[in-house]
């Protein structure tokens, strides 16, 4: 009995989840997989490292004087750390992204002679690498679709949709991955991603302009919450 409740309540959230993923594909046609610029999958990791907690396009001025001066893995593996800082300095925690950015440098320069790995497994094996940064990098920069990118703001959408109740990524991306078709995988984040920047943001969503508010549990309960409240 409670195997098959289960089962019902999957093929629902399949159902929702197409009908989201159309509606979205309209709303944002020319969707790119990230904002941050980046011209080989290493100065997109490092980017990505430093887009935690950072906005994108400050991530971006940093990294247009970062990668003049710096080309390779090597170059980063072997910078004087306090140059780096003065580079990041703009960066939220920038001390902290140093040392990662250089520790994980080291690493892909020793381990696998300068070249980003190209599986989610290998990847994540590197101390400060998790399957978000993962994700991002190997499908933007490798095109290698292992996982869904589970950013802040998917994160954020994937709870207010009700597509899962989780609150750890690694969690929510499991959610997801068995409700969302493989080939939408991609997609998928980089949809909420750009509705969760332009609509549905963290401290006051545009409900009254949300293309997807129908097939929205948490659109639906603040309504009738408002209604109450009115009457």
């Amino acid at each position: 009995m409670m195997e098959n409740e289960y089962n019902r309540d999957i093929a629902e959230l399949k159902e929702r989840v197409q009908k989201i993923l159309l509606l979205l594909k309209q709303a944002y046609p020319d969707v790119k997989g990230t904002e941050l610029n980046f011209s080989n999958a290493w100065e997109l990791l490092v980017a990505t490292v430093l887009a935690a907690q950072t906005p994108d396009a400050r991530v971006n001025e940093v990294t247009k004087i970062l990668f003049q001066k710096y080309k390779s893995v090597k170059d980063y593996a072997e910078a004087d750390e306090k140059e780096l800082e003065e580079i990041l300095k703009p960066i939220n925690f920038y001390r902290k992204k140093t040392q990662r950015i250089k520790s994980i440098a080291k690493i892909i320069l020793e381990k696998y002679n300068g070249e980003i790995p190209k599986s989610i497994e290998e990847l994540t094996k590197i101390p400060g690498i998790g399957r978000k940064t993962a994700n991002m990098v190997l499908a933007n920069a490798l095109n290698v679709i292992e996982g869904i990118t589970v950013d802040t703001h998917v994160m954020r959408l994937a709870n207010r949709l009700k597509l899962t109740t989780q609150k750890d990524r690694n969690k929510i991306e499991k959610e997801l991955m068995e409700i969302i078709p493989r080939e939408e995988w991609f997609n998928f984040s980089n949809l909420l991603i750009a509705h969760g920047k332009r609509v549905c943001n963290a401290k006051k969503p545009k409900c009254e302009i949300c293309i997807i508010r129908e097939l929205c549990p948490s659109f639906q309960i603040r309504s009738e919450s408002r209604s109450i409240k009115n009457n």
